[in-house]
């Protein structure tokens, strides 16, 4: 199983015209891997959707989305989240809010986490970040 980060969720939602291949990629994994998130991608979701200057999502527009993706394997946020993201945000020294995302894939025993805003390649206590979108 695989952890998405909010951009993944962001581009595959999005109908930008520029961003037409990360759309196809972000798609491409939500459809054909088994994808795992967390409370904290959704809400980043619903947050940067509904912004005018991000997707510009109604309210309706983007519950629709999150309805489909609350039904993925799906991390809550909790006190070990808590606890292991500020650990890890401490060894890499990275964001509390990168952490989380790295502890809720490690909760959920994700070996990948597909994003754009970790090091490509990093291993993160078990855990390796990919950019889906960086040609290899």
């Amino acid at each position: 199983m695989v952890f998405v980060d909010t951009n993944i969720l962001l581009y595959a939602a999005a109908n930008e015209p520029a961003e037409r291949a990360k759309s196809l990629t972000a798609r491409r994994i939500l459809e054909t891997e088994a994808v795992a998130l967390s409370a904290q991608v959704l809400q980043e979701f619903y947050w940067n959707a509904t912004r005018p200057h991000k997707l510009g999502f109604n309210r309706q527009r983007a519950m629709t989305f999150i309805e489909v993706w609350k039904l993925f394997p799906f991390q809550p946020t909790t006190l070990g989240i808590i606890e292991d993201a500020l650990f890890l945000s401490e060894r890499f020294r990275i964001s509390y809010w990168d952490g989380a995302i790295i502890a809720a894939a490690r909760h959920l025993n994700c070996d990948t986490i597909y994003t754009e805003d970790l090091n490509d390649g990093q291993d993160y206590e078990g855990v390796i970040a990919v950019n889906p979108f960086v040609k290899r």
